[in-house]
């Protein structure tokens, strides 16, 4: 092991996850508190690095953060959360209060990034130039490598936010979303499946319309992912994903919406290899955001 390590900050609205080390085999301390207000949050997360730099040198910080978040190099705002729902957490200078703390450089980019990084590097993406680190869960999100890098651009990709064939017919709830309603995120999210089904995902895991029509909407997203992209793997994570019947459902959805048109055999041929879960598991975000500080 070298005695120089990283830190890595997986930041969710939600929860923090802290850690340090190299690698998939090589952290060497982690640290997990929920997200509260973000003096005693980013002061966590602060507090841990000191401790930890006391046992060996810290040369860099990797965060992944939910945003929306201020990517632009130059940007007055840069390293900044910005217009985020979370309260108290709207233009916060995350990156800002790190270094100022810390006296290290700190890489910055979306949660997803961070995870479609982790799993480029060490997971289920390790073999490919690109790739797409889709989430399903409380919300919906994409991360996009291409050429080995993370995809920015007038702001960061927001997948989970693309709009949708939606049948009325056959499934006329409106939508989850307050922005968009009836978008990716708003018709197959978890709070979307609660608030169409009546009942959390977990206690729908046996009920085939659920998941049928859940497999429907992300398949109509990989498609257009697959099309506009055209990555080298596809991986699925987030809560939603852990019910075992998504992965077949939508590998068959994709291949049928397709019809044809796209000729690579890692659809044709060999779907099951192309459309996969996470090869670190839960692990992808914090690992991720290790490789973001390894680059900084």
């Amino acid at each position: 092991m070298t005695d120089e390590v990283y830190g890595g900050i997986e930041a969710g609205g939600t929860k923090f996850v802290c850690a340090v080390g190299t690698g998939p085999d090589d952290v060497r301390a982690e640290t997990r508190f929920p997200t509260t207000t973000p003096d005693e949050t980013i002061g966590r997360a602060v507090a841990f690095f000191e401790e930890q730099r006391q046992h060996w040198p810290l040369a860099a910080i990797g965060v992944g953060a939910f945003g929306p978040i201020d990517l632009r190099p130059g940007s007055a705002t840069y390293g900044f959360v910005t217009s985020t729902p979370k309260p108290g957490w709207a233009n916060t200078d995350f990156v800002g209060r790190l270094r100022a703390a810390l006296a290290v450089p700190v890489a910055f980019d979306t949660d997803v990034n961070a995870a479609a990084l982790g799993e480029h590097r060490w997971g289920a993406a390790r073999d490919t130039d690109s790739c797409v680190y889709l989430t399903v869960g409380t919300g919906i999100g994409a991360g996009l490598i291409v050429n080995g890098q993370p995809v920015h651009g007038l702001v960061h990709p927001e997948a989970g936010h693309m709009l949708l064939r939606h049948d009325l017919a056959a499934d006329p709830f409106p939508g989850a979303c307050p922005f968009h309603g009836d978008c990716f995120e708003g018709l197959a999210s978890g709070p979307a499946l609660k608030q169409r089904w009546g009942r959390p995902a977990e206690e729908l895991a046996g009920v085939d319309s659920v998941w049928q029509l859940e497999a429907h909407y992300i398949a109509l997203a990989l498609v257009n992912l697959i099309c506009a992209a055209s990555p080298q793997r596809i991986v699925l994570g987030g809560g939603v994903m852990q019910n075992d019947l998504l992965f077949p459902l939508i590998r068959r959805k994709v291949q049928t919406l397709l019809n044809g048109y796209v000729q690579s055999p890692a659809i044709l041929q060999a779907i099951d290899r192309y459309i996969v879960p996470p090869g670190l598991g839960s692990r992808s975000g914090r690992l991720g955001a290790i490789a973001l500080a390894q680059w900084a």
